[in-house]
């Protein structure tokens, strides 16, 4: 049925064009010949075409838009006849004699625009004529066309100020009643049409509609215009008129477009100084109307209006536009009651927005804003509608965006509030926000009372909703979520180590809460933080009293403890590992031995008892070395314990390469250049050995297993630091020894079970160039270097 009806629209307008082109080519003969008789017959037959009804509106527009090309050249014929002495009154009457209405009209609009052009008559009276006799059409697609037409060519002939038609005096008056007559006139029309056929197609014909609302929305247009419209005639006349119409019509899509066209189509100063009688007319708009947006559209212009310029900030503080648009928002969510929640936060984000531009040193109003939607979403569940969570999101994030600073967000009472109300997955992508608001504007959060706030607002990230039992987060997305939290903790400081100590009990008491996932995470930064204040406590006295006493490096130690030892539940044993070497290392640094000591059995505890695999072993045992050797605070008892401690993890290593490699790391154990007391050669020399002997083991394993030598990387490994004390110094390696293991390494790698190895050839001979450079380079070092033959 659809499709026959479409077939049978094609061939009305095929016929529509058809008949209208044939009579366009009679009307062309007659004027070539300048017979204005046949001219004006041939033109009203053509027009004629334009009566039908059975066409839709976008295809009547096709039909419409051809009579009006040739409607064109039709007035350019009346234009020459009047300049070889026709007169324009005569043709004025003359066109009036035309059988049908509509072709009449047509053709009258038509010689009307010659009669104004020509001046004989006042283009007012002229225009007042046209408007009142297109009266006689009143069916609503043809007059909607018509005075759309009549628009058309008045257009440019209003007597405008400054205009050639203008005329005495109340002339603008005269040009703004003639557009608003025909505004009124065209939207009645236009209103009409919804009404035009059976209700089955009701939605067919509101689709239709909208399609033709810009031919009404046109008038406003040329009525924002006209020069003559100045504020106290926009406010005394011209708003009030149209607002009427607007109101009255009572039809959704009517009142919908045209107060979004008025709003878009006149200056914003304007808007401002009749802000209240625009206000006003929104809770008289249908129910049905989407008034949201057009208040929405309404505050964003009223919004770039005030960005414009300091100087126009005096204006919105006179006519009291926020008091204005707040009260007009709550009447609105008043009248309409099922407006849905992202209805209502759109309308509070809008006024949000539209404070932070023009008053935005009066967080009270802001907070006035949250608190509203605060009562708004009370009593309803968590947010789940993805339209109302987005808005809550751009809600939440002007104030940071405004202020680039957390801190005045953390006054807004009814901050926190509002965000109570968002989902888990909304409330941590709010979280996120507000940190990258904080890193992008390097925020330093210096109290720890702030900071508490902050992890309230934040506590999506910092620990599990209830929802989020049910809602598997991707694992990538989770630790960047993680990351952005231990960057935020790193960016909290104070000046005051009182109050910085403060700032770390508060973020432990939140990050304590996170869950075996979230605490390999938040922890070590959080440690890290500890450990600067400790080493900027260095050297304090130990005997202070009072409120200082919580901020000594001792009782810093003992909460970096309680912290690391949280690890234990997850288990993360190279985690922990790693953090209590991290603070053996402050506590070296502040001299204090029995801390420093305890940290270390913490360590080897955990590696002892917690750490099984190889790989992890081999990370730790190297950690524990690297940083042992860097501590200076041990006496010899204690130094002793540890170093037979790790020396002996080393050769328990699983694999062998990995035992020598750590054994002869634990030669660096025994000598350090900047202290005098820990210089061994014996004991370096013993490891050296051991290493040795290792690799021989290693060795001999590949040639019993594979039938060929293995690798002599080991050994060429030993001989750089056999090289490296040698230099150091160290009477125990002599050149025997160093030549002796040259030599080793040549026989290994030219024997016969020798298999090729293209590094370790590379590595022995940047091995033995580094000697020779050693030689060439002379000095001390280099004549200890002439002794070894290579």
């Amino acid at each position: 049925m659809i499709a026959d009806g479409v077939e049978d629209e094609e061939k009305w307008l095929s016929a529509g064009i058809a008949g209208l082109q044939q009579n366009a080519f009679y009307m062309h003969r007659a004027l070539d010949s300048n017979n204005l008789k046949d001219a004006l017959k041939y033109s009203a037959q053509m027009l004629s075409e334009l009566r039908t009804s059975r066409l839709s509106p976008h295809k009547y527009y096709e039909l419409y838009m051809r009579a009006f090309d040739e409607l064109r050249k039709l007035e350019l014929f009346f234009k020459e006849e009047t300049s070889r002495g026709c007169s324009i009154v005569e043709l004025y009457e003359l066109v009036q004699h035309a059988g049908n209405i509509l072709p009449r009209l047509y053709l009258l609009c038509t010689v009307g625009s010659v009669y104004i052009k020509s001046k004989e008559a006042p283009a007012k009276d002229v225009l007042k004529d046209l408007v009142e006799m297109c009266r006689g059409i009143q069916h609503p697609l043809r007059g909607l066309f018509l005075r759309s037409y009549l628009s058309q060519v008045s257009r440019d002939k209003l007597p405008d100020i400054g205009s050639e038609y203008e005329g005495d005096a109340d002339t603008v008056m005269d040009a703004v009643e003639f557009v608003l007559q025909n505004f009124t006139e065209m939207n009645k029309l236009w209103v009409r049409m919804q009404h035009q056929g059976p209700t089955r197609e009701k939605e067919k014909r509101e689709k239709e509609r909208s399609e033709l609302r810009d031919l009404v929305g046109k008038n406003l247009h040329v009525l924002s215009q006209i020069e003559g419209v100045d504020l106290e005639m926009y406010k005394e006349i011209v708003l009030p008129r149209v607002l009427e119409q607007v109101v009255n019509c009572k039809d959704e899509l009517a009142q919908y477009y045209l107060m979004d066209c008025i709003i878009q189509v006149f200056p914003d100063e304007y808007h401002l100084q009749t802000l209240e009688t625009l206000l006003n007319a929104c809770p008289q708009l249908q129910p049905s109307v989407d008034v949201k947006t057009v208040l929405a559209r309404l505050m964003e212009r009223l919004s770039n209006y005030a960005a414009s310029g300091a100087e126009v900030l005096p204006e919105f503080f006179q006519v009291e536009a926020f008091a204005k648009l707040n009260n007009a928002i709550g009447k609105v969510i008043e009248a309409q009651e099922n407006m849905p929640i992202a209805g209502v936060v759109t309308l509070y984000a809008s006024l949000l927005t539209f404070t932070l531009q023009v008053h935005p040193d009066r967080l009270d109003y802001i907070d006035q804003i949250l608190g509203a939607c605060v009562k708004k979403l009370s009593g309803k569940e968590k947010l789940d509608d993805r339209q109302a969570t987005k808005q809550i999101v751009a809600l939440l994030s002007a104030p940071l965006e405004k202020y680039k600073d957390i801190d005045t967000a953390l006054k807004l009472l009814n901050y926190p509030r509002v965000m109570e109300y968002l989902n888990a997955r909304t409330n941590k992508e709010m979280a996120n926000v507000i940190i990258q608001n904080i890193m992008k504007n390097k925020t330093c959060i210096s109290t720890a009372e702030k900071v508490d706030a902050l992890f309230e607002l934040i506590k999506g990230l910092i620990r599990d909703l209830d929802e989020d039992l049910h809602d598997e987060l991707d694992e990538e997305d989770f630790k960047e979520e993680q990351n952005s939290v231990a960057r935020l903790i790193q960016m909290l400081h104070s000046d005051d180590p009182e109050e910085m100590s403060k700032i770390i009990h508060t973020v432990r008491k939140h990050i304590l809460t996170g869950g075996r996932k979230r605490l390999p995470f938040t922890v070590p930064p959080l440690i890290f933080s500890s450990l600067k204040l400790v080493r900027r406590l260095e050297g304090q006295d130990e005997s202070v009293s009072g409120n200082e006493a919580s901020t000594t490096p001792k009782k810093i130690f003992q909460i970096v403890t309680q912290i690391i030892e949280s690890l234990s539940s997850i288990p993360v044993p190279e985690l922990a590992l790693g953090l209590y070497l991290q603070c053996a290392e402050a506590a070296n640094d502040c001299d204090l031995e029995p801390v420093a000591y305890e940290f270390f059995t913490q360590a080897y505890i955990l590696y002892e008892e917690e750490i099984t695999d190889s790989k992890a072993q081999v990370i730790c045992i190297h950690l524990i070395i690297g940083t042992l050797q860097r501590m200076h605070v041990f006496g010899v008892e204690n130094r002793d314990a540890l170093t037979h401690k790790a020396t002996g993890y080393s050769a328990k290593l699983l694999k062998k390469p990995d035992q020598c490699r750590a054994v002869y790391a634990c030669s660096h154990l025994f000598w350090l250049d900047e202290h005098d007391r820990i210089r061994d050669g014996e004991r370096v020399l013993l490891c050296l050995k051991r290493a040795l002997r290792i690799a021989n083991a290693v060795q001999q394993m590949a040639t019993a297993t594979r039938g060929s030598g293995g690798s002599v990387v080991l050994f060429i490994e030993i001989l750089n630091k056999y090289l490296y004390f040698y230099e150091k110094g160290v009477s125990q390696i002599t050149v025997e020894s160093i030549q002796d293991l040259i030599e080793l390494i040549r026989s290994e790698m030219n024997g016969d079970n020798a298999s090729s190895d293209p590094a370790a050839d590379a590595f022995l001979a940047s091995t033995l160039r580094y000697i020779q450079f050693q030689k060439d380079k002379g000095g001390a070092v280099g004549e200890r270097y002439e002794l070894i033959k290579v």
